[in-house]
């Protein structure tokens, strides 16, 4: 008798939920519930589903409403030009903390249909399609339940997609379709790279990626099938952990399932809270030390995890559960955010429904262990990263309160002259300014030509905030100026910083010229009524460091050379 053969292995279905422009979603959700406590009395907050709004940040529109979308207002767009195309849209910073509370709702909704849904992020949301799909009779009843009940338990609408794997059910609930099985990696296949990004869990993990997915670009690798067809262990071994999570994204493959042995018990951490807890901002406190327990014990054996369960007990008997989707090695303030949105979440009552009962026992579980050995660092990896992860979700933090634009950074734009190079643009913006000579609006690169009239390198080290009063005289003590010609009318031999009565400068006092150069001239708005020329003077000192001199009216002090 011959032996059997041995059972084909069953490809994994995966289900998602995607609700798309899920911060205007979770803005309306808020609208519609404080409409509710305020019973008509007040001022009303912006309704995006009556009004044009739009949620913008660091980098353009996040999310837009109908009203704004029909008025031409897209992703990406930055303020300036929505506002121009939609002169009443009200404009909405981010706010994760609203749009994670909210988008319990949806989960609540879900939980009606499948056993045990994750969250990768705030809007969409990840499951296992075998078993529920066996329950409803095939995949495509399973979808057409999972959209009614979220339309009928919160009146949103969302989409649905199943495939193979975490990216190919993403990007088929994009599309609204289902892939059917042994087809994802072709349906894949033709995808741009950027659509990755599509099914990380957190902008961190995000922002990595991008910075591999624009190497690869430059590699002529563009499609999700260029970078499947390479082998893994290159790719892994070129681009380390993040470089390996693209490819098996791309691929349409599972973890390798881990080397070492699984603990014997699952790695969990919890804390018991007496007294009770009903806020949110003293669980997020217990919180933080258990994220870092958690981060600790993980560590120690040598594990990630692929989903955090986090739990909760309450002082009526009831417990509380939500499971989210890890990238396999969380930050201990990565998760802090996520316990904390969940707590909130469940201590608010949203929707209709009653506030959790104060909280006696709150516990985190790392779900799906990945063995950290099987990572490896890529070749070429940033020193720093940690920090500058950081300080990106520090500003993030900050810009949440302020608002969009509330949080600038210094940067070196294309410029003729000192002062005008240096401009405070938003914190996670690229910048854009006026084009060189013969790349009119486009932002200057590296490698373009020089601009026509800039001064010449070096620059200057220092710029004051205000430029300084100088008067630059010949040998008789006559001032010097820049005739019609653009060239000095005399020779430079002192120099004066300050005038009486001006506010007082380091720099301030008399020396000699030993040296200078130019005039550089520019003449500003030649064309209209409104030209003004401006010229630049390097200046040599006996004592102190060079100087460089602005000719505006009188001669000013515009910044100083080490």
């Amino acid at each position: 008798m011959s032996p059997s053969p041995p059972p084909t292995p069953t490809v994994p279905r995966l289900l998602a939920v995607w609700v798309p422009d899920w911060p205007v979603v979770a803005l309306t959700l808020q609208a519609r519930d404080q409409a509710r406590a305020r019973r008509g009395s007040g001022e009303s907050p912006p309704d995006p589903a009556t009004g044009p709004v739009a949620v913008i940040g660091a980098r353009g529109v996040v999310a837009a409403s109908p009203a704004a979308r029909a008025a031409g207002v897209g992703i990406g767009m930055r303020l300036r030009l929505a506002r121009s195309l939609c002169p009443g849209l009200a404009v909405i910073p981010p706010c994760p903390e609203r749009e994670a509370r909210a988008f319990g709702d949806v989960m609540e909704a879900l939980t009606t249909v499948l056993a045990d849904p994750s969250i990768v992020r705030p809007g969409l949301a990840l499951s296992g399609a075998r078993g529920p799909a066996a329950w409803a009779g095939g995949e495509k009843p399973l979808a057409e339940a999972v959209i009614e009940a979220v339309a009928q338990g919160i009146g949103v609408e969302c989409q649905v997609g199943i495939a193979d794997s975490l990216l190919g059910a993403v990007l088929a609930a994009r599309r609204g379709i289902i892939v059917s099985s042994g087809a994802t990696a072709d349906f894949l296949s033709p995808w741009p790279m950027p659509s990755a990004l599509a099914a990380l869990t957190s902008r961190a993990a995000g922002q990595e990626a991008k910075a591999v997915i624009e190497t690869l670009s430059r590699l002529g690798i563009h499609r999700l099938g260029d970078l499947a067809r390479l082998p893994r262990r290159d790719i892994a071994a070129r681009f380390g952990i993040t470089g390996e999570r693209l490819h098996l994204l791309a691929s349409a493959e599972a973890r390798d399932a881990p080397r070492a042995p699984r603990p014997r018990a699952s790695i969990g951490v919890e804390e018991r809270l007496d007294p009770p807890i009903e806020r949110a901002d003293a669980a997020a406190f217990v919180a933080r030390g258990l994220a870092e327990r958690l981060a600790s014990r993980l560590a120690g054996a040598g594990l990630g995890a692929g989903r955090l369960l986090i739990e909760a007990g309450c002082e009526d008997g009831s417990e509380l559960a939500r499971s989210w989707i890890l990238d396999s090695f969380p930050d201990p303030s990565w998760t802090t955010d996520r316990v904390r949105w969940q707590i909130e979440g469940w201590l608010a009552g949203r929707s209709g429904r009653p506030p959790a009962a104060p909280l006696t026992l709150l516990r985190l579980t790392a779900l799906e262990p990945v063995v950290a050995g099987a990572h490896r660092e890529g070749l070429w990896g940033t020193p720093g990263e940690r920090g500058q992860r950081l300080a990106r979700r520090a500003a993030e933090r900050v810009e949440s309160l302020l608002g969009v634009g509330g949080v600038l950074s210094p940067r070196l734009v294309p410029g003729r002259d000192p002062r005008s190079r240096a401009r405070l643009i938003g914190w996670d913006e690229s910048p854009a300014g006026p084009s060189p000579v013969g790349r009119p609006g486009g932002a200057a690169r590296e490698g373009t030509p020089p601009w026509a009239g800039m001064l010449p390198e070096p620059s200057p080290a220092t710029v004051p905030c205000h430029r300084v009063p100088a008067v630059l005289a010949d040998a008789m003590g006559e001032e010097i100026g820049v005739d019609a010609q653009g060239i000095l009318d005399g020779a430079p031999a002192a120099i004066r910083i300050g005038e009486p009565g001006s506010p007082h400068s380091e720099w301030d006092g008399s020396d000699e010229v030993l040296a200078w150069a130019g005039p550089w001239v520019i003449d500003e708005g030649w064309w209209g009524p409104g030209a003004h020329r401006r010229a630049y003077l390097q200046v040599t000192r006996r004592c102190g460091p060079p100087l460089l001199l602005e000719r505006s009216g009188r001669w000013w002090l515009d910044a100083v050379y080490d």
